[in-house]
Formats: structure tokens, sequence, C-alpha cells
């Protein structure tokens, strides 16, 4: 028996001697003793506990097959679905100032033209509306609502299709939540609106500092007024971002939250998530991208905590695979190329492919099924 290749493995917080166990494949947990995980690496069991560390998925009795289950289980998942996602980035601008933006290297006011828009539109149709797939679209910036005209155009058309070959067609918007009010979310649900993200990065000084107007203004309260109006309206999930001088003061803002009506039940799920240093995703919110910061294995469960705490609800704990290997997704920046993942956006060499070319083969390039 050895160790699953699908382990994450971490120091325990309340005893010094053993270390924590997370399986990624199964989503189980097991805390051992420093000896023992010293005997699995050298591949000696424990009398007595080789079975229970088998059916929780830590043991394995070949990790190569177990590898092979993992990438039929990938294939099998792609074969299945009809359901296509795309990410559709509309303008690399935004009204906001946010020091952490990891797009702020590459932002250039560059927007999406009505050419692109409509190329957009004729290739979902064409490879996907038109082959029996539903079509969900993730607006996206940028700031996507300085782009309300193209957000129209754009499902206007979709939506047309999607009733015209029997498919779904629907949208939400990634926003800072600005520009989404009342009225414009009353103009876009006809349309397909469905669902949005905010962003509140704590409470109003902590919010206001991290994530100012353009101008240097606040807009906590803003981003609040419109969240109350809304979200009676569209499935809202609520994320923030906080670093390690400031997460104990997020809870703040759940309590300040019902001041404004936006009660657990108005919010579909809350998610905090720690500002990384770089592009990429933390393993505290999509696991896209590895964070090593020792604070974080404080933080995100005291936030964790505190949310359901509070009766709003959380993201479930499950395991899921990458973006980057699921054939139903893709971003399509402003410009028509195509990436696997926002974060590789602007990135030399991680383009695969265009509106214009088509989606090439990246399984080399991107390490599929290593």
């Amino acid at each position: 028996m050895q160790l699953s290749r699908y382990l994450k493995i971490f120091p325990s917080p309340d005893r010094p001697d053993h270390f924590i166990l997370y399986s990624t494949l199964r989503g189980s947990v097991v805390a051992v003793s420093a000896e023992t995980l010293a005997a699995l690496r050298e591949g000696i069991v424990p009398l007595g506990g080789g079975e229970a560390l088998q059916r929780l998925g830590m043991l394995v009795e070949d990790p190569d097959a177990e590898k092979e289950q993992m990438r039929s289980l990938i294939e099998r998942v792609n074969g299945e679905t009809r359901h296509f996602k795309v990410s559709v980035v509309l303008n690399l601008d935004c009204n906001l100032d946010c020091g952490y933006c990891f797009e702020g290297e590459f932002r250039c006011g560059h927007y999406m033209s009505e050419d692109t828009a409509d190329l957009l539109v004729e290739t979902l149709v064409r490879d996907r509306m038109a082959r029996g797939w539903d079509v969900t679209v993730s607006f996206y910036g940028g700031e996507p609502l300085l782009s309300l005209d193209l957000i129209v155009r754009i499902s206007q058309q979709l939506g047309a299709a999607a009733q015209s070959h029997g498919v779904r067609y629907a949208f939400s918007l990634v926003t800072n939540g600005t520009l989404l009010t009342r009225d414009v979310a009353l103009q876009l649900l006809p349309l397909g609106l469905q669902g949005a993200k905010f962003t509140l990065d704590g409470p109003p000084e902590i919010h206001d500092a991290q994530r100012p107007y353009a101008s240097g203004a606040g807009s906590f309260d803003v981003i609040a007024s419109n969240l109350a109006q809304v979200c009676s309206l569209i499935s809202i999930q609520l994320g923030g971002n906080f670093k390690q001088e400031n997460y104990r003061e997020f809870p703040r803002m759940l309590d300040q939250l019902p001041l404004y009506g936006i009660t657990p039940d108005k919010l579909a799920v809350v998610m905090f998530t720690p500002v990384v240093a770089a592009s990429g995703c933390s393993d505290f919110n999509s696991g896209c991208a590895m964070s090593e910061e020792p604070w974080l294995m404080e933080a995100a469960p005291y936030l964790r905590e505190a949310t359901l705490a509070r009766g709003y609800r959380v993201p479930t704990l499950k395991p899921s695979a990458c973006i980057v290997e699921l054939d139903n997704s893709l971003v399509i920046d402003c410009t028509g190329k195509f990436y696997k993942c926002p974060a590789f956006m602007g990135w030399e060499g991680m383009s695969v492919g265009s509106l214009t070319e088509g989606l090439q083969d990246f399984r080399s390039s991107h390490g599929i099924g290593n």
C-alpha cells in the first residue's frame, strides 16, 4: 500500500506532533502522528490502521491505477455534459481602483467591439447551440457593466438562437456592484440574467481603503445599497478579499448587512478569499494555484465559521476538477482570444486559440493528462 498521489498534508494546528491528511479526490480528512506519516511515506502500513486509511482514500494499492481512474473520470465528465460555460471579458476597464487587482498590469481600457461580439455569438450558436448544448455566459471584466450595451446585444441574439434550437441560454455577472442598480437588473432579467457576484471587502473603512472609486471616494455604501435592491431579483454570490492584517474584522461586515436589508436568506453564498501576490487563485477558493501562507490555515476556517454562525451559506467543501481539464469551460477575452482560465489572460503563450482561429490543441502546453 502507498500514499495516494491526491493528498494535501498540513501540520496539525492543535497537535504539534500530528499532521492532517486531506484527500482532494475523496474529500476525506484524517489526522495521523508524525511517526505514522513517516512510516507511510516509506510504504510501511501501521498495524490495524491500513483498512481505515484505504477506505478514506489515503492509501492505495496502485498509484498508477489511481491516476488512470482519475483521468477516466475527467473523460467521463467531459463526455456526458451538454452545458457550455464561457466567461466573456467585455473590457479591461474599471471605475474602481483596487490596489490588489491582478489585471492592473495589463489593464488598458480596451473594450470588445461589436464585430467581435457578433463573432462570439456566431461561434457559440454554430459550435454549441446548434449541436444541442445549453450555454451559460459569465460576463466579466474589468467591470462588465461598463459594456452594458454589449451585454444586451449578445444576450438578445443568444436568447433568440437558444429558443430557435430548443436549448437554454442564461448569463451572470462578475461585477464590483457599483453599477448593478435595480433598474439595470430589471432591464437584464428578460434577457437571461440569473445571478451576479458582488464584492465587499469587509466593513466600510476596510472596503473603502481596498476598493475605492478611481476618484478615491469610498464605494461600500453604493455597493451595499445596490445589493439590497437586487438580491430579491437574482441569485447573489457575495465575495470579499481579505489580508492577514484585516481578516478578523470581516465578520463585522456580516453584522452590518442586515441594516441594509441583506439578510442571510437573500444571499446564495458568501465566500471570502485571500488577496494573493500575483494573478491566480488560492487553495481557499477554487484551488487552481497553491498558497503556502501559514496564517491562512487559521484565517480560512475562522471566516467560514464566522459566516455560518451568522446564518449565511458558504460553499460546500468538496473535490472539484480544474476548469483547464473541462471541455465545457472557456474564457474569451475582449479581443476574441481563448484562454482556459481567467488567471491566464494576458500571459504570453497561454492563449489556446481565438474566435477567428478556433480552439487549438492545448493538452501539451497546459499539462493535460500528465
